[in-house]
């Protein structure tokens, strides 16, 4: 199955208008291998009559805008990922926010399965024990796939998955065996709810949070989509709180409100109030 060059810039055009990801040219490849397993799957015969769909209205297209955008969705993560972030949000950020407030809330945007909020609830069930205070914190992992949400919601993961980041002690800690794997255990779970949201939707609909982490996300976005997401999360950020990029972005200079952090294991921004 071929896919001409000017299919290829109606699916480049239809991804960032849906979800934001931009494509570069040299992408084509990537994306007729991962779009020509939908055609047999919606009895289609053609990227064309694929093409033809999505821009219909017909009830089938909302399947398939959805099924495009999660064969295009790169759904990478493992546990404690940039384990220097956890440090930081172990030793410094929480207990920052512990000696102000009682309640704090989290978002981990961009979520995938599930590893990257229930390892932030791991942190905090850490800071909780050491501390040896009392402490409520709400988790919220977003993602634009709902078929990764499914995964994460069930919190089982296997071996082979545990394997990246959780070491045996933790493994023996947070989790419970079970016919399919390994569960988390429900006083990590329970801090943690999952939500299908478009990273290109307004976030009032989230509410305000004390910590953000948005990691590994906005690579897949132009500067003009980037600077957008990171105003407005500075916006949904609660003043002293504070957002996590990935080690390899930095925050650009139009973004405005925050302040570098170089903690002692790691780079983040504290929104300035």
């Amino acid at each position: 199955m071929e896919m001409t060059q000017q299919e290829f810039k109606y699916f480049q055009q239809f991804l960032v208008q849906a979800c934001g990801i931009v494509l570069s040219n040299s992408k084509q490849y990537l994306v007729k291998n991962r779009l020509s397993g939908l055609l047999p799957r919606f009895g289609l015969s053609s990227f064309s009559d694929l093409l033809a769909v999505l821009h219909s209205e017909s009830h089938a297209s909302s399947k398939i805008k959805v099924a495009v955008i999660e064969a295009m969705t790169t759904n990478e993560t493992f546990w404690f990922r940039d384990e220097s972030h956890f440090a930081e949000l172990t030793g410094a950020v929480l207990p920052s926010l512990a000696a102000k407030r009682s309640t704090i809330k989290i978002w981990s945007a961009a979520c995938s399965s599930g590893q990257e909020p229930y390892s932030i609830s791991m942190c905090v069930d850490d800071m909780i024990k050491n501390q040896g205070k009392s402490l409520s914190v709400s988790i919220v992992g977003t993602d634009i796939s709902e078929t990764v949400l499914r995964q994460a919601r069930q919190a089982v993961y296997s071996a082979a998955a545990l394997s990246r980041g959780v070491g045996a002690m933790q493994q023996k800690r947070f989790f419970v065996p079970v016919d399919e794997g390994f569960r988390v255990k429900p006083e990590i779970s329970s801090r943690v709810k999952f939500q299908q949201f478009n990273l290109l939707k307004p976030f009032s609909v989230l509410g305000r949070f004390d910590v953000i982490f948005c990691r590994n996300v906005l690579i897949y976005f132009s500067d003009a989509l980037k600077q957008d997401i990171l105003t407005r999360m500075s916006q949904a950020i609660e003043p002293g709180g504070f957002l996590f990029l990935s080690s390899s972005e930095v925050l650009p200079a139009s973004v405005s409100g925050f302040e570098t952090v170089r903690g002692e294991r790691g780079r983040y921004y504290r929104k300035i109030g």
